[in-house]
């Protein structure tokens, strides 16, 4: 069981890392691509996210505390939601198709994809990311966790922001439209803009 609990979470996220280079090979040619120093501002942040949660130790004494005792339930449960954020998001990568890309650009031809998980949410991709990593830091069960998914929640929501505002240059009114329906990251939430 201790083998479990050491490598179970990581063997999960390294299955998804070879799944996502393998599908990555066949994508649409871009038209318009994120320069690099845009999205060093995003992928920057969510390596310190991954350190966080890979080392067992970090040099600040507080991020090392437990936020709650060690429970073999907590690790299971934590174990659930981090396959159950991988999942979703391979389910919104093969929805998506050749429109994929780990960088913010506009395809040839691209597509506004709004069904499967994107009639859920708009960026499944990013929720399924956050599901995951959350999953991965309720097992760790310390700060540093907590502040991975604090860490990686704000780089997601910066590439977002910048994803939105070229699909709302590319779609206009239909993507507008699609915002006005679908919420960004938590299915069935809509927060009221003004």
């Amino acid at each position: 069981m201790q083998l479990a609990y050491r490598y179970l979470i990581w063997g999960m996220w390294l299955s998804w890392i070879a799944y996502w280079l393998w599908a990555a090979r066949r994508v649409k040619r871009s038209e318009r691509r994120e320069p690099l120093w845009s999205r060093l501002l995003h992928v920057v942040p969510l390596i310190l996210a991954v350190a966080l949660l890979s080392s067992d130790r970090v040099p600040i004494a507080f991020l090392n505390r437990r936020i709650f005792p060690w429970a073999p339930w907590e690790f299971w449960v934590a174990a659930l939601l981090t396959a159950s954020g991988l999942l979703f998001t391979v389910w919104a990568r093969v929805h998506l198709g050749r429109n994929w890309s780990g960088v913010v650009t506009i395809k040839e031809q691209h597509e506004l994809i709004d069904t499967g998980p994107y009639a859920l949410v708009r960026h499944p991709i990013y929720t399924g990311l956050l599901v995951a990593i959350f999953g991965s830091a309720m097992a760790g069960g310390g700060w540093r966790g907590a502040l991975a998914v604090l860490i990686a929640f704000a780089a997601l929501w910066r590439k977002l922001r910048l994803e939105e505002s070229w699909m709302t240059e590319r779609f206009g009114e239909r993507y507008a439209a699609y915002r006005r329906r679908v919420p960004a990251l938590v299915p069935f939430w809509r927060v009221r803009s003004s």
